[in-house]
């Protein structure tokens, strides 16, 4: 699909011609920022600009906020300095990743103005990189502030197609930019070409409203941030950073993700030696037996968690309930629940247990049960239905990781929070939802789509549903192991339906016993981080084939929507003079299994080329693994 550019030339004469005060250009020189201030209709504001190895992509956006008074803030700016343009160039380790090693490299420069009429210091930061551009905004000078609204412009070349959502675990629809509507989420990744995508993001968001993006409303191509409540602070008060994500593809965009972890503070957690990824299994029966049962499985098939889900210390929406507590809520189990039991017996045979609270309880009892889990022995929470977007909410949740932090406890955040880079400065925090995973039933381009989507900001828990009948009715099976390679998420969640056996298990929300399955020896094997990320083919809701590194072996996920698709993969990334193993999980509708799975092995070498052919809905995962 696409969409005309207005006035496009008009438009790169404008950019070529305008007077320019100051410019920037990404390390490779290929990315070009221009400023400048500008005086029109009795304003003069801070203008900028970005151009793509010399074509027009962002044209004058300017950058103002709104104070509570109604007083613009940006709209009568005066020069007043600028720094040396200055470079950055290292390479820092990651405590776990989609790569091994980031490298954060970049251009930067600093301009202070100050607005006349609002009497207020006004101070732009720029990076650019070769991946995008970055910039945020310092405003004041000790006074106190709130800012009513952020107007931060990207008033785009062309009326180029967007994929949007309103929610953060809504449904993706693609719409030109001028109809962009109010309140979608970020990332939002935008087709300038068929050579060229971008994506507005959001990092190092702590202590400050989340944004969200809007239209300008006058019919151009201009998106503009939306603040999702006021923001109040002692000034100085510094922006998150606004990110223009910059790829040749859908899968530039992600191979460069880590963009948004280098625009966050380092790691402040001195020792890490606690922060384990590794597969989780939901165990939902709330009892002893089922527990135990869950752990013997994570044993048996190289997992390394168990999470108590919803109702083991009562009804999770019921102020009443005390996560102090093993209370099991009798409407979810009738027990019996021996936690504590249950996680000296997992630690016995190194499994570590987690488990779910709701915000009701965390709201009111996080200072006591976050020490008292650590004395329990329990290694990570789920944080459930946390309220977001507000600078409150958001102050209090990035506060709640690092009380986590504080009491050596790992945290998964469900259900609307999109991650924004803060597990690089906080790793404990290990991935959270704020995507329409698969208990929600997207369909297979929905799941394509946030690949390249929501996924650019970090690890989303997609919740695989193995065993569901709702992989039958819409996906593959071959599709659900792919899923695992394809959708990062440090703590991976493999069953989320599913049960192993067990002597009593009474829970309402597992409905299917997991069977022994020639390929579920995929599910054992593949990890949940890795030492590089490479996407071999992707297009937006159609297709994903990701290529994942651990160690020396390498992981393919392959996912296809709508039509079959037959597609060729080079090897090319295996090392020279090695041989490896490829063992192939392809869907067969002719294979005599439930889920009809086929395991085929073969012997690879660099070069060589395998060629995948897959049905609409489909999927294949791949293992190659070193031989000698």
């Amino acid at each position: 699909m696409r969409f005309p550019l207005l006035a496009s030339v008009a438009v790169a004469i404008a950019f070529c011609s305008s007077v320019v005060g100051y410019e920037l250009k990404s390390p490779d020189g290929r990315i070009q920022v221009q400023l400048d201030v500008k005086a029109s209709g009795g304003k003069s504001q801070l203008q900028y600009q970005v151009a793509v190895a010399g074509e027009p992509l962002i044209a004058d956006s300017s950058i103002t906020f709104v104070r509570d008074d109604k007083t613009v803030i940006g709209d009568q700016l005066k020069f007043v300095s600028q720094s040396e343009a200055a470079s950055h160039d290292e390479t820092w380790k990651t405590v776990y990743g989609e790569r091994a090693e980031i490298r954060d490299h970049y251009r930067t420069q600093t301009f202070r103005f100050v607005d006349t009429k609002a009497d207020c210091p006004f101070t732009v930061e720029l990076r650019c990189y070769d991946c995008g551009v970055a910039f945020r905004t310092t405003l004041g000078d000790g006074e106190p502030l709130t800012i009513k609204e952020e107007r931060s412009e990207f008033r785009f070349v062309g009326d180029f197609p967007a994929w949007r959502t309103t929610s953060a675990q809504g449904e993706y629809d693609q719409v030109s930019l001028s109809k962009l509507g109010k309140n979608v989420e970020r990332p939002l990744t935008v087709e300038v070409s068929d050579q060229r995508y971008v994506a507005i993001a959001e990092a190092q968001l702590v202590d400050y409203a989340a944004m969200r993006l809007r239209a300008a409303g006058d019919g151009t191509p201009t998106v503009i941030s939306q603040l999702r409540s006021n923001v109040t602070s002692q000034t100085p008060l510094t922006t998150p950073w606004r990110v223009i994500m910059i790829g040749d593809s859908p899968g530039d965009l992600l191979e460069h993700n880590d963009l948004i972890l280098n625009l966050n503070e380092p790691c402040a957690i001195a020792d890490t030696s606690w922060i384990k990824p590794g597969k989780v299994i939901r165990e939902v029966s709330l009892t002893t037996d089922g527990g135990k049962a869950c752990v013997d499985f994570a044993v048996a098939n190289n997992f390394h968690y168990v999470e108590f889900d919803a109702g083991w210390y009562g009804h999770e929406y019921d102020d009443a309930s005390d996560a102090t507590t093993i209370t099991v809520d009798p409407k979810r189990s009738a027990g019996p629940l021996d936690l504590r039991g249950v996680i000296q017996y997992a630690k016995e045979r190194n499994i570590g247990i987690l488990v779910y609270v709701n915000r009701r309880a965390l709201e009111k009892q996080l200072d006591e049960i976050l020490p008292l889990y650590k004395s329990w022995g329990i290694a990570g929470v789920k944080y459930g239905f946390v309220n977001v977007g507000s600078q409150e909410w958001t102050a209090w949740l990035h506060d709640a990781v690092r009380q986590a932090a504080d009491n050596q406890l790992m945290v998964d955040i469900h259900d609307e929070y999109r991650p924004v880079g803060y597990s690089r400065t906080y790793p404990n925090l290990m991935t959270q939802e704020g995507v329409r995973g698969d208990e929600a039933t997207p369909s297979t381009s929905l799941a394509v789509t946030t690949l390249f989507t929501r996924n650019l900001a970090g690890a989303a828990d997609h919740t695989i549903c193995y065993f569901d009948g709702r992989v039958d009715k819409n996906w593959t099976h071959g599709q659900q192991l792919a899923k695992a390679v394809c959708t990062y998420s440090p703590w991976q969640f493999m069953y989320w339906y599913d049960r192993p056996p067990a002597p009593q298990q009474d829970g309402k929300n597992s409905r299917n016993r997991i069977v022994d399955s020639p390929e579920l020896q995929f599910f054992k094997d593949v990890p949940t981080v890795w030492d590089e990320t490479r996407v071999l083919e992707g297009e937006i809701g159609e297709y994903a084939v990701i290529a994942r590194r651990s160690g020396p072996d390498w992981y393919i996920g392959a996912i296809n929507a709508n039509q079959k698709r037959e597609f060729r993969v080079k090897l090319d990334f295996l090392a020279n003079g090695a041989t490896y193993q490829a063992c192939r999980y392809i869907d067969d509708p002719t294979i005599d299994t439930a889920t009809k799975v086929r395991v085929e092995k073969s012997e690879v070498n660099v070069g060589e080329e395998l060629v995948l052919t897959l049905e609409a809905n489909g999927g294949e995962a791949i293992r190659i693994s070193l031989v000698r």
